[in-house]
C-alpha cells in the first residue's frame, strides 16, 4: 500500500504527528516545532512558584517571633537560677517551708512559704470577688444595654486598665482603707465564729484590703475580653434558642455562655496573672507580716512581689539573691497557671469542635 497521509516514518513514537514535509504542504501557517514537542500533562502554562513571596516572609517572621518568646523565657529562667543559687546555698533553713525572712543576717534564714501563700490567697480572693461582677457587666454590655449606652460605658471600663498601679495603691491606702476597716469590724462583730473573720484586731492593712484593690484592678481585663467573646456568639445560635421559646436569660445560659467558655477562662487566667504579679498596690495595702493565716481582716499578709518592692533597697548581696529566688518561685507559679489555662482552653475547644 502507499504512504499513509496521516503519519510518517520520522514521526515520534506513540501516535501520528505532523512532519516538516506535511507542514510545508499545509502552508506557512503551521510551524513544525509547535507540533514536534507537545506539552506533557497540560501544566506547562502554570507559572513557576516564586522562591520568595510575602507569604513565605510572613511565615518565617511569625515562626521567628514565636521562637524568640521561648528563648526569652528560657533566658529569664537561667538568669534567675544563676543569681539565686548563691543565696540558696547560704540559706540555713528550708527555703520552701520556712515562713520568716531574714536574708541579711550573719546566718541567713529565709523562706518562701508565707509570701507565696499570701500571693496565692490574695489573688484567689480577688478573682472570687471580680469574676462574677465582671461577667455580669460583660453580659449587660453585650446583650442588655442599648448601643448608645454600651459603647461609652465599655470605653470607660477599658480606660481603667490604663490607670497605673501606684494610683490604685494610693487610693486603697488613703481612701479605701477606712471603709474596709469599718466593714472588717462589722464582720468580726457578727461573724467572728468563722475563722476567716476572727481575731481581736487590729484591722486595717489586711488581706481583704489588698484583695479588694486587686479585684478592682483586674476587672477591666476580664470585662473587656469577656464582652468581646460574648459578642462573637453566632447569631443563628441565639435566634434558634429564642425561636424554641427560651427567655433571654435561658438563651444566654444555653447559647452564649457555653460558646464563650474558653474565652472567659482565658480572660480569668489573664486577670489571675495580673493579680499574681502585682507589686506596688499590694506593697501599700498589705501589712507585711510573714505568717500563714487564713484570717482575712486582721492586719497582716504579704506577697512575693510586694516583699521584693519593700525590701530590695536595704538588701545585701545575699538578700538580693534571696529576693531573686523568690522571684523565680513567682515565675514558676505564673508559668504553671498559664500552662493550666491553655490546657483547659484546648480541651474545651476540642470538645466543642467534636460536638459541632
Amino acid at each position: 500500500m502507499g504512504d499513509n497521509p496521516s503519519g510518517s516514518t520520522n514521526a515520534p513514537a506513540g501516535g501520528p504527528g505532523v512532519t516538516g514535509r506535511h507542514a510545508r504542504a499545509a502552508g506557512n501557517g503551521v510551524s513544525p516545532s509547535s507540533y514536534d514537542e507537545p506539552p506533557i500533562g497540560g501544566g506547562g502554562a502554570l507559572p513557576k512558584k516564586a522562591r520568595f513571596s510575602m507569604e513565605t516572609g510572613f511565615r518565617g517572621l511569625s515562626t521567628s517571633a514565636g521562637a524568640m518568646v521561648l528563648v526569652i523565657i528560657v533566658a529569664i529562667a537561667i538568669f534567675l537560677i544563676a543569681k539565686a543559687v548563691p543565696a540558696l546555698r547560704a540559706n540555713t533553713v528550708n527555703f520552701f517551708s520556712y515562713e520568716q525572712w531574714f536574708p541579711n543576717d550573719a546566718q541567713p534564714k529565709f523562706g518562701i512559704a508565707a509570701i507565696a501563700f499570701g500571693t496565692v490567697l490574695s489573688s484567689v480572693i480577688a478573682l472570687i470577688v471580680a469574676v462574677p461582677i465582671a461577667l455580669g457587666i460583660a453580659l449587660f454590655l453585650s446583650h442588655y444595654a442599648p448601643k448608645r449606652l454600651a459603647n461609652p460605658l465599655g470605653f470607660s471600663i477599658d480606660l481603667l486598665a490604663a490607670v497605673p498601679s501606684v494610683v490604685f495603691g494610693l487610693w486603697g491606702r488613703d481612701v479605701f482603707a477606712q471603709p474596709v476597716q469599718d466593714f472588717s469590724i462589722w464582720l468580726n462583730k457578727y461573724f467572728s465564729w468563722i475563722p476567716l473573720f476572727g481575731g481581736d484586731g487590729p484591722f486595717g492593712r489586711s488581706i481583704m484590703l489588698g484583695s479588694l484593690v486587686l479585684a478592682i484592678m483586674v476587672l477591666p481585663i476580664i470585662i473587656s475580653l469577656s464582652r468581646e467573646v460574648f459578642q462573637q456568639t453566632p447569631t443563628a445560635n441565639e435566634e434558634a434558642a429564642l425561636a424554641l421559646g427560651a427567655t433571654k436569660w435561658e438563651m444566654i445560659r444555653t447559647a452564649v455562655l457555653p460558646y464563650g467558655k474558653p474565652g472567659v477562662i482565658a480572660a480569668v487566667m489573664l486577670g489571675l496573672g495580673r493579680a499574681l504579679g502585682e507589686t506596688i498596690a499590694l506593697a501599700m495595702t498589705l501589712g507585711t507580716v510573714f505568717n500563714i493565716s487564713f484570717n482575712l481582716i486582721q492586719t497582716g499578709g504579704n506577697s512575693i512581689a510586694a516583699n521584693i518592692a519593700n525590701t530590695f533597697g536595704e538588701a545585701n548581696d545575699t538578700g538580693r539573691g534571696a529576693l531573686i529566688a523568690s522571684g523565680l518561685v513567682l515565675f514558676a507559679i505564673t508559668l504553671v497557671v498559664n500552662m493550666a489555662a491553655r490546657a483547659i482552653i484546648y480541651r474545651r475547644r476540642e470538645f466543642r469542635d467534636a460536638a459541632a
